[in-house]
């Protein structure tokens, strides 16, 4: 019963931390350029994640949770809008 609500915990965390790239992504750069390849690869990112925490029980929780948020961060460092962001930044 614990291994199956850990599961669900990191599906619903997955979820939402899409939901809020999405959002975030939708705002930032409006219909035009929405980043569909960076959505993809966080829902391939997050589905492989959730199959590694159902495959082996040691992973704990708190790891897989990070390591999700962390892919996260680096796929929402390679959108449009944060490149330009940094360009205008260091230029």
């Amino acid at each position: 019963m614990r291994k199956i609500m850990q599961t669900m915990l990191l599906a619903a965390f997955v979820v939402v931390a899409t939901a809020s790239f999405s959002y975030a992504e939708f705002v930032a750069v409006g219909g035009g350029g929405f980043p569909y390849f960076h959505v993809g690869c966080l829902i391939v990112g997050g589905l492989i994640i959730l199959s590694l925490k159902q495959r082996y029980p040691k992973l704990y929780l708190s790891e897989a949770v990070g390591s999700f948020a962390l892919y996260t961060v680096f796929v929402a460092l390679f959108t449009a809008p944060v490149v330009d962001a940094l360009k205008t930044l260091i230029g």
